[in-house]
């Protein structure tokens, strides 16, 4: 499996000729989608979901389909009758040739007074990545590389070096990482792979490795 790490929050996974998509959004780039057999969508925050992107995705290729939460598949599924499909927490199922399992149900708490909408994560092919969207959900299943949420309005690093510590991946990938700027990466970089227990890395936007 390649994955490709894109802008913030969307990673592109390649496998046999099929290409997955995970939340193409607002900060990622225009093309992020293009050329996916299948997306991934875990919530509804324009830096997630962007419907210029999907909706650019899903006419490059008629064939190319959604999987996603309800409040997504509500705003877009009219426009692709039988092509946008609704998951949440327990399901399974196969996109682009890509086993899936839907893990989590809310997203993480920003403020108390702000009302939590729902996030779902998506485990992929038995747990080689897993993908939380905005949350800090750990499945009930070995994960060998998680995209770890490295800096967000809702989350400090302990709470990020702790979920690395539960999840205990192989390796860890930074995504949501837009907001963080190369003056603090460094920091990011030292403490959360000195204290978190696990590989941690980072691609820049464009970049590959093999899993």
């Amino acid at each position: 499996m390649k994955l490709t790490k894109m802008s913030h929050a969307c990673v592109r996974l390649e496998k046999d000729g099929r290409t997955l998509v995970l939340d193409p959004g607002g900060f990622s780039e225009e093309d992020a989608a293009l050329g996916a057999d299948a997306i991934l969508v875990t919530h509804e925050h324009p830096d997630h979901f962007d419907e210029f992107r999907l909706r650019a995705a899903m006419e490059n290729n008629p064939a190319a389909q959604i999987w996603t939460l309800r409040s997504v598949a509500e705003k877009i599924s009219a426009a692709f009758p039988g092509r946008v499909h609704t998951v949440g927490h327990g399901d399974t199922f196969t996109a682009a040739g890509f086993d899936v399992q839907v893990h989590g149900e809310l997203h993480a708490v920003i403020h108390p007074d702000i009302p939590r909408i729902t996030n779902v994560g998506y485990l992929v092919d038995g747990g080689k990545v897993f993908h939380p969207g905005d949350a800090l959900t750990v499945p009930d299943h070995p994960v060998e590389t998680l995209m770890l949420p490295v800096m967000a309005p809702w989350s400090k690093i302990s709470e990020v070096i702790d979920y690395v510590r539960e999840v205990r991946p192989r390796r860890a990938y930074d995504i949501h990482d837009a907001l963080l700027t190369d003056l603090a990466r460094p920091i990011y970089d030292r403490q959360i792979g000195q204290l978190g227990g696990s590989q941690h890395l980072r691609l820049t936007p464009g970049t590959s490795a093999d899993l």
